[in-house]
Formats: C-alpha cells, structure tokens, sequence
C-alpha cells in the first residue's frame, strides 16, 4: 500500500480547522454518567448504531476487565488466563476487538465474535499488539510495538498493513469508520497530534493552539472526536465536523476525552471529576 501524507498548514489550516467553537453550536447535549457497578474506573471507548458500548473497568482489587452495556446490562469480558482485558472497540455485528495481557506480561490484540476469542498478533511485533476499533466490514485497526518502534495497523482480509506517518516518531491507528476512514495519533518533534487516512493520504488533525491533538473515532456522518489540550494532564474532549472543531468538556470534570461517536451522534468516553477523584464513563446524547 502506498500512503500520501498531507499536512494542514497556513491559509488551508484556517479554512478547514477553525478555531474551537462552543459546545452548543454542534447540538444541545444531555450526559450521563455511567460506571460499573462497584468499580473504581469506568471508561468508555465505543458506540454501536444499535448503542451497544464496549469499555473498560477496574475494579476494587486493581484488577482491569472489558465489558459491553447493552440496553442497561453490563456483561464482563475477560480473555481466559489473561491478567487484564480491555474491549476498545465494537462494529454493529456485535463483533469485539481489545487488548489483553498475559501471563508473561505480553499485550495481544483480540477479536471476540460468537463468543469465540481470537489472538491478534502482527507479525515481528515484539512486546504488544493491540486491537483498537473493527468496523461493519471486519477490518481492523490497532498498533503494535517492534524493534523500531510503535506503528499503526489494519487488517483486512488475513493481511495486516503497516501505517506509519512520514517522519512520525511513532503513530497509532484507534478508530476507523465503515467506509474504510482512519483516525489516529502519531508524535514527532512537535508534539502530538491526530491524523485522517482516507483514501490513502494522511492528513493532520491539530486544535487551534493545542501542544497535543488525538482523534480516537470517526462516525459515519464524518464527525472526527478525541481530545486535545496544552499537555497530558489538562484535556478536553472535541469533536470536528465540517471542518469546525467543538469543546465536549463534562460540566464539573477536570479533565474529559471523547473516544466515539455512532451515527445518531451519540459519544461516550471519560472523564475525571473533581474530589474524590475518579475515572468515570459518559454518554453525551444529542
């Protein structure tokens, strides 16, 4: 596969990445809150159409396991003999794919579909290989780790395909949509930011004035989300549609990160509260 790479820059940067807009100007929002029960972290990372979503919770001895909630009833997934699971991502055929770590500390990617689970492993990957989203086709993105570095994948078809951001230090490929659409991250002397692959061409995704920019899903309308912000520790969900990117902060949260939106616009992701501090999911309903 050959890949193009377009960076967003001066008068074009303007035109399609405008400055960050009031949340009201995408669409009235209605949050919810949502943890499992008795856990001490609760994050969400995907929405189906049917608002079907597949997370991730710790519970109260440290432990980190997957799940799916689905019409009000949460269901653990936890790959046998791992030591934790996370289910970052769900097509609406109810197909899963996530990460696990085993018993030697190895990360694996996973596919879980009619309840058979599947390892994921890309070839010459050393230390981790990890499944981030599947879309309607069965293809499926994550990255992976190997001598050289951390490299974004897909696998369609049995073959996997490297994406690598030219000149990145690293890149991460976390969502894809059904029509083949591919968001992630990658770094490079500048910092961080986000990426679309579309069509073969890499086009960068940056906030007006952010030292830090990722994308972790795009919806079927095109609605990029992720989150941005001046560093790690000092976040704010968004998302970019039409070419105008939107602040998606949970009232009261110190910090939130948007992981996906479905195509009744639908998001969930995280955020962190304010004293006693926690990890919780959300769902922003338009």
């Amino acid at each position: 596969m050959t890949l193009r790479w377009m960076k967003l820059s001066g008068s074009l940067l303007g035109l399609l990445l405008p400055l960050v807009g009031d949340p009201a100007r995408l669409f009235a929002q209605t949050i919810t809150t949502i943890e499992f029960p008795a856990a001490t972290r609760t994050e969400l990372f995907e929405i189906n159409d049917d608002g079907v979503i597949a997370g991730a919770y710790t519970d109260s001895g440290g432990a980190i396991h997957g799940f799916l909630l689905s019409e009000g009833t949460f269901t653990t997934i936890d790959v046998p003999g791992a030591t934790r699971t996370r289910a970052g991502g769900l097509n609406n055929a109810g197909a899963v794919v996530g990460d696990f770590t085993d018993a030697g500390g190895a990360v694996h990617g996973f596919l879980l579909f009619a309840n058979v689970f599947t390892a994921i492993d890309v070839p010459g990957a050393t230390t981790s290989s990890r499944a981030s989203g599947i879309n309607s086709a069965g293809t499926i993105v994550g990255d992976y780790r190997d001598a050289t570095g951390t490299h974004g994948f897909i696998l369609r078809g049995g073959v996997f395909t490297s994406i690598d951001v030219p000149g990145a230090i690293f890149t991460r490929a976390l969502g894809m949509d059904n029509s083949g659409q591919v968001v992630g991250d990658y770094g490079d002397a500048t910092g961080a930011h986000g990426f679309l692959l579309e069509h073969g061409r890499f086009t960068s995704i940056d906030v007006p004035g952010a030292g830090l920019t990722e994308a972790f899903g795009v919806g079927p309308n095109g609605t990029i989300v992720g989150r941005y912000g001046p560093d790690i520790f000092s976040l704010h969900g968004f998302a970019l549609r039409q070419g105008e990117f939107t602040t998606i902060d949970v009232p009261g949260a110190t910090r939130s990160e948007v992981f996906d939106v479905n195509s009744s616009g639908v998001m969930v992701g995280s955020y962190l509260d304010t004293p006693p501090t926690t990890i919780r999911g959300f769902r922003r309903t338009p």
